[in-house]
Order: C-alpha cells, then structure tokens, then sequence
C-alpha cells in the first residue's frame, strides 16, 4: 500500500509538469525555501534559465495574465512570448478545467527577470536553455516568494510594473488561504497606488468571499476616491451575491460624485434589470449632482439587450433638468435601436413629445 501510495502521489507531480521542449530539464526536490534557494541559484548563474513549479490553482474562469492552452489555442514560446510567437497546438483537448497553475521564472543577470503562469497542458519551448522544474513547494512558501518580488519590483517603470503585476496575478491564482493575507496585505493604504490597484481588482475577481469582504471595506473606507472608484470595478467582477448589492449601495451614498457615476455605470452592464433601473432611476431623480444624474443617463445605454432604452425616452420627455434631457436625447440619437430612432424621428418632426 505504501509504495501504491508514493507511486500515485509520483504520478500526480509528473501530471503537474507541462510538456517542455527545447531544453536542459533539470528536475528537483525543493531543499530549504524557495526564496533561499533561489538566491543560490541567482548567486550561481552564469546564463539565462527557466526556472518552475506548480500549485494547486484556485477553481475560477480563465482569466488575467495567465497563459493557458485551453483558451491560448496552443504551446508557448517563452524565449519569443513578448511578440507572441507560439509553437504547435497540442493534440489532446481536456474536458474539465485545470487544478494546478504553473508559475515559471526566467533569471537572468543574477536575478528574476520575468515572471509567466501556464496551466500544466502547455507545451512549452524553452529556447535552448536551462529549465530546472522544483516538486515540493509548499504553496505558502510560494506566495511568500511571489509577495517580495511584487513589492520590490512596485517601482515606475514600465519592467517593474509588468513584473509587480505578474506577481500578483500569481499570488491571486494559488488556492492557497495564504494567497488572501497577501492580497489584503498589497493592498493596504502604505503601498503604491499601482499595485493596491492591482490587488483589489485580484481580490473581488478571484478570492470568493474573503475577497468580497476585503473590497467592501476598501470601498467603504478608504480615503481615496480613485481607490474607491478602483474598488467598485473590483466588485463588479465578484461572483459573491451580495456584491452587487454593495455596488448599488456606493452608486446612492458614496461622498464622491465620480465614484458614484462608476457604480451606476457598472451596474447597468451587470446587474440584473430591477436592480439596475432602481438606482439609475433613483440616481436621475435624487442625486444632488448634474453630473451624476448625466453618468446615469449614460448608464442607461450600457444595460444590455436595449433594457435602458424606454428609460431614456422617458428621461427625455419628463425630466425637469434640461442637461439632463439633453443627454438624454443625444445617446437616444447615438442608437440604433429602433425605438429610439422613432423618438428622434418624432422630436425633428416637431411632434410635441418632450412633455
């Protein structure tokens, strides 16, 4: 039993493994942490390499900087990835979704240069050079890991913000609990705007209901009203039920007028058609803001299948505000809907419908 037991447990690391061609594989167990033994091999480097591992992935869409080849349409070039030269499609196509992420790092010049995620179905090319492939990293070490080269790499140009970005896409897809501390930990009011950024979008798009809960406090308290603005945009991409609740909940009290049009704004292209008109509605009749009430006019043409178009007839006839008729009728003029085109033809007509 013990050896059917290691046997099955080789076999599930090797299925972890993608298929990697063109290069100098050298496989490892992982001794000591990763960050320690990545210094000795930064330390010890004389060429570029690749170095990589896998990790059980959080059970989410495909999305984000991820490569994978089930949307990808086929194998990686690592060494060409920047001009998107690709290698051949493989031949075998996975009915159920991935369960691990592959993280891989290409070290040069004594340190890590870029960092790339794969699903293990990849067929990846490695450019002739070195790939040391660990097994055994714990996925704590590996967010820890991932969490020092995003906040060392938060600098202004455009390397370390591909880089910082990179990592905390990473980090965001290990299913790992101690992937949400990190995120929390990104983005807190000390680091850049950047890269709290970067970790709130990650916290409402992939974390489930600690991720949730984190970006409603963000968007309830944080000081900064491009913060907020960022936040609500992250709560719009939660799959939590509530999420869209809180959405509705900014768009009405939020203190800033910019943060209040983006919620109306993301939740006429995401919310459900009540609950969507109830607050634009809502937001057109009481919102102290001219500006605000002209957001939520526009708000009305992004809901889907033309739900918002007898809304803006209606806004252009009886609202008391004439800005706010005004922008009515002119994105009633910019569709194509025939509804609306009728209402322009009227109103050009002299017909007397603005009343």
């Amino acid at each position: 039993m013990k050896l059917a037991t290691l046997f099955a447990s080789a076999l599930s690391l090797l299925a972890q493994q993608p298929r990697i061609s063109n290069a100098r594989l050298e496989t490892r167990p992982l001794s000591g942490s990763l960050e320690s033994t990545f210094q000795s091999i930064l330390s010890a480097q004389a060429t570029a390499g690749w170095v990589g591992y896998a990790e059980p992935m959080v059970a989410s869409e495909l999305s984000g900087e991820r490569q994978s080849c089930l949307w990808n349409g086929g194998g990686y070039s690592l060494e060409h990835s920047d001009s998107g030269v690709t290698v051949a499609a493989p031949q075998t196509v996975k009915l159920e979704g991935p369960t691990h992420l592959v993280v891989l790092y290409r070290v040069e010049n004594h340190q890590v240069g870029k960092i790339h995620t794969f699903t293990p179905e990849c067929d990846l090319d490695a450019g002739g050079l070195t790939f040391i492939w660990f097994t055994g990293v714990a996925a704590p070490d590996s967010v820890r890991f991932l969490l020092s080269i995003a906040k060392n790499a938060s600098g202004t140009t455009r390397d370390d913000m591909r880089m910082a970005d990179r990592a905390v896409s990473a980090i965001a897809l290990h299913a790992d609990p101690s992937a949400d501390s990190a995120l929390e930990e990104l983005a807190a009011s000390s680091q850049p705007e950047k890269l709290r950024r970067q970790a709130i979008f990650w916290l409402g798009n992939s974390r489930g209901r600690r991720g949730f809960e984190v970006v409603s406090r963000i968007v309830r308290e944080d000081p900064s009203d491009k913060i907020r603005e960022h936040a609500v945009f992250a709560l719009s991409e939660s799959r939590e039920p509530q999420a869209l609740s809180t959405v509705a909940a900014v768009a009405h009290s939020d203190s800033s007028p910019r943060v209040r049009g983006q919620a109306l704004f993301w939740l006429a292209q995401k919310a459900g058609q009540k609950m969507a008109e109830s607050s634009i509605n809502e937001a057109i009749a009481n919102d102290p803001e001219t500006e605000v009430k002209k957001k939520a006019v526009f708000a009305l043409t992004q809901m889907p299948n033309g739900e918002g178009v007898p809304l803006l007839i209606q806004v252009a006839r009886a609202n008391r505000n004439p800005e706010v008729r005004k922008q009515a009728v002119f994105w009633l003029g910019q569709s194509k809907d025939t509804r609306a085109l009728a209402f322009i033809e009227a109103v050009l007509g002299g017909a007397d419908v603005l009343k």
